[in-house]
């Protein structure tokens, strides 16, 4: 049996979930100093993560630059389709309804997400994206998942900026 040090146990195990891989992320934002919010795709079938990304809005010097059209833009490179029919996007937050476009346009098969957004979400609050008859393609939702650490976490972050 071999000894591993304690940090990479931890890598391993943010690796192997892609929720605690989207907190990681938005924990990277938020020392960025971005909003702390983090997104993963990943293949549903095998559980690899394909694209990881967390808020560059202010970096970019760009409003779309959203966790979430991050790493959707990132997966549809790699995997050469503007398509990801046969991926999971997890986030730290609830998307807002540019998000909730692109993870429709990209045929998202499942969204999973951390808190809820009743200001600015565009899934369960807001424009309710997916409801529209507009709407082509939507995934299956999960929402609240490790809500309170979410929404913890965004508390904390923007009560240090006032």
């Amino acid at each position: 049996m071999t000894d591993r040090p304690a940090d990479a146990d931890a890598k391993s195990a943010v690796e192997a979930d892609p929720m605690a891989r989207a907190f990681a992320e938005a924990d990277a934002a938020a020392a960025r100093g971005e909003a702390p919010i983090g997104a993963v795709v990943v293949e549903a079938a095998t559980g690899r993560i394909l694209a990881a990304a967390g808020n560059r809005t202010e970096a970019d010097h760009d409003p779309s630059a959203h966790a979430e059209l991050l790493a959707i833009r990132e997966a549809c490179r790699r995997r050469g389709a503007p398509r990801l029919p046969d991926c999971d996007l997890y986030v730290t937050l609830e998307p807002c309804t540019m998000c909730a476009g692109a993870i429709s346009f990209a045929r998202i098969r499942r969204l999973v997400f951390a808190a809820y957004d009743p200001k600015g979400g565009g899934v369960e609050h807001g424009a309710r994206f997916f409801e529209r008859a507009t709407c082509h393609h939507a995934p299956e939702v999960v929402g609240g998942v490790q809500e309170r650490r979410a929404a913890r976490m965004l508390k904390e972050f923007f009560a240090a900026r006032r």
